[in-house]
């Protein structure tokens, strides 16, 4: 298909991956798999300081853990391979060669000294601080010149004269004028190439054709397309591919969400426990929505629905507990074998406070629909369960002040002794046992039950009380009883 539509995501492997990233993946991958399109999957790692192979393998990770698959790419290959930047050296410089030999780009000489006395000159009398073109017409006699001093030459692209203009797919028409795009590096005095070179070069190799990425690259945007274009005289590019920047994720104070930031890195959510579709759902959402009515919706519908017209262009805001409310309607929406499941690495070391053989899975699978209706992360369940495996509950001196009140004691005893008598098949009949000891002593049901919840569990909220008693079992439940009446007499 001529006009098929390809992206691409190509990330730093550097530090942990970030939210913001991700949901960058996120609108190239439910743009391409709306359209029917290619997800190119591209490393870009020539940065071999800050670039890390533990980083690129989290990038894998991650995505894989997301459900963000890629059609060409690392460990997928596909027609353009290799699809790590550090593997194409050859191919850039082969470009950057070209790009010289056609005059679009030329050999700059100038020290950093001196581009930075010019930027401050500039600045003091109000004019762009850009390169200013020094090395731009240099006669063979000046660079030879410049070469006996012991010069090294950067590789600068000759910007044209007249302005840029595109239509952005999220901004719409935008103009840059020459004065605000000189000329730019695009390979080091070392002759290693710059992000400014490879990636339009890979953009074009791999014949992408929409260009989805964070707005604080829209500055670079006019050098880019002015390459493509040199790109396309050259014979190596086919045609200038479609942008559109998407808005920044905010975090606290109305800044920029930044790696430093604690929210910002999506290990964090996975190992608190966020299902990949809850938290898909909720970075959709910092920048797009589904509907006006509709914050909840699964990936397959978001794909149905995706287009990157209606993404808005205006700033999003990473709000933590909206993100953990969709997160808990996704573990709802989960049926109950999936969220038995998928709970179970917090049910087990290192995440659970119990030793491995006093973990009961007859029990948990019976807790289960109990504890899906109250959790907004995978990780809460070993709180809300723990009474179930440890031999004696957590006591919470807060919850147990709060519960214990006077004549508490009278009220347990009498709850002790209607419970050993009660139906422990039916929650029901428990439920009755606790509400007569309550109305003996002239309380409601949910002052009567507090001493016992707390007695059982140790907290004064949690899982409904009546199931809970009948799978921890009578033994078990009047112990703890006894126990709580024996720390109350003491």
């Amino acid at each position: 298909m001529a006009n098929a539509i390809r992206v691409r995501f190509c990330p730093s492997p550097t530090g942990n991956p970030h939210v913001g990233l991700v949901r960058t993946a996120l609108f190239n991958w439910a743009f391409a798999r709306h359209n029917q399109g290619t997800m190119v999957f591209r490393i870009e790692d020539t940065d071999a300081a800050r670039d890390s192979e533990e980083s690129y393998q989290q990038l894998l990770d991650s995505l894989r853990w997301l459900g963000l698959d890629w059609d060409e790419g690392p460990e997928t290959g596909g027609p353009h391979a290799p699809y790590r930047q550090s593997q194409r050296m050859d191919i850039y410089r082969d470009v950057a060669g070209k790009l010289l030999a056609a005059g679009y780009a030329y050999h700059c000489y100038c020290t950093a000294t001196e581009l930075d006395e010019r930027r401050e000159a500039a600045r003091a009398a109000g004019r762009p601080s850009g390169y200013d073109g020094t090395c731009r017409d240099l006669t063979d006699e000046q660079k030879a010149a410049y070469e006996a001093e012991g010069r090294e030459a950067i590789v600068r692209f000759r910007m044209p004269d007249e302005p840029i203009t595109f239509t952005d797919l999220v901004r719409g028409e935008l103009t840059f004028t020459p004065d605000n795009v000189p000329d730019y590096g695009i390979v080091r005095a070392n002759g290693a190439p710059l992000y400014t070179l490879v990636n339009p070069v890979d953009d074009a190799l791999m014949e992408i054709t929409h260009v989805l990425r964070g707005e604080d690259l829209l500055s670079s945007t006019p050098r880019q397309i002015a390459l493509y274009k040199a790109l396309i005289e050259l014979g190596i590019a086919k045609d200038v591919p479609a942008f559109g920047h998407l808005p920044y994720v905010m975090g606290e104070g109305n800044k920029k969400l930044s790696k430093r930031d604690p929210q910002a890195s999506l290990n964090i959510y996975r190992e608190r426990g966020f299902l990949p579709e809850g938290l898909l759902n909720y970075l959709s959402l910092l920048g797009w929505s589904f509907s006006a009515d509709q914050d909840v919706f699964t990936v397959s519908e978001m794909i149905e629905k995706f287009d990157i017209a209606d993404v808005n262009a205006n700033p999003a805001r990473f709000d933590l507990k909206k993100a953990e409310s969709i997160n808990g309607d996704h573990i709802r929406m989960l049926d109950v074998k999936a969220f038995t499941d998928a709970c179970e690495p917090w049910l087990r070391a290192p995440h659970a406070p119990w030793a491995p053989e006093d973990f009961d899975r007859a029990a948990w699978e019976a807790i289960a629909p109990h504890a899906q209706t109250r959790l907004t992360v995978l990780s809460e369940i070993t709180a809300n369960v723990d009474f179930l495996f440890l031999k004696e509950p957590v006591q919470d001196e807060a919850s147990w002040t709060k519960a214990m009140k006077e004549g508490s004691d009278a009220l347990l005893r009498t709850a002790r002794a209607k419970l050993e008598a009660a139906d422990w098949t039916s929650p029901e009949s428990l439920k009755g046992a606790v509400l007569a000891a309550g109305e003996e002593h002239g309380l409601k049901l949910g002052k009567a039950q507090a001493p016992v919840r707390v007695a059982v569990t140790g907290r004064t909220v949690g899982l409904p009380l009546f199931e809970s008693l009948e799978i921890l079992g009578k033994d078990r439940t009047l112990a703890r009883i006894d126990a709580a009446l024996a720390k109350l007499a003491a």
